[in-house]
């Protein structure tokens, strides 16, 4: 059975950089050999299931999905604008170290990550006494992206 857009599918996969880092994988070995296993703590890394066309993964991934059939294992690479898109300076916003260590109620510190009542993720990228940088792209922006993955099932 060819997969078709539509179809429901379950596929194994291990998502990296061209360098080889790996950032995601539904197999328990994987995560386990790159340390992702103690990183993300309570997730179950098990087979995924997407229905094709639906936007439940990213575009790149999605559409190569497409043509594939159940037993293919196949390396996709995905350029970023069908990833998480390209990095957006309009998404780093500053305000003022003040301000925001009010919101806080603590310092503003490099690396760490703030929310927005909207729900936004950012990343605080530069603070010192007088401003506070927040990136709130995605954190494999701008990253072309590989996916191994190996279709186990689809109907």
């Amino acid at each position: 059975m060819t997969i078709e857009t539509g179809d429901s599918v379950s596929l194994e996969y291990v998502g990296k950089l061209p360098d080889g880092t790996v950032f995601d994988t539904s197999r328990q070995d994987v995560a386990d050999a790159e340390g992702l296993s103690e990183a993300q703590g309570d997730r179950d890394y098990e087979p995924l299931a997407v229905e094709v066309g639906a936007g439940t993964v990213i575009e790149g991934l999605d559409e190569a999905l497409v043509g594939m059939s159940v037993g293919d294992e196949e390396s996709i690479e995905i350029p970023p604008e069908k990833a998480y898109g390209e990095h957006d300076e309009d998404l780093v916003r500053e305000h003022e170290t003040e301000q925001l260590r009010e919101v806080l109620g603590d310092e503003p510190e490099e690396g760490l990550y703030v929310q927005t009542q909207q729900g936004g993720l950012g990343e605080i990228v530069h603070a010192d006494d007088d401003v506070v940088r927040i990136d709130f792209n995605h954190e494999l922006a701008g990253e072309t992206l590989v996916f191994d993955v190996e279709i186990l099932d689809a109907n």
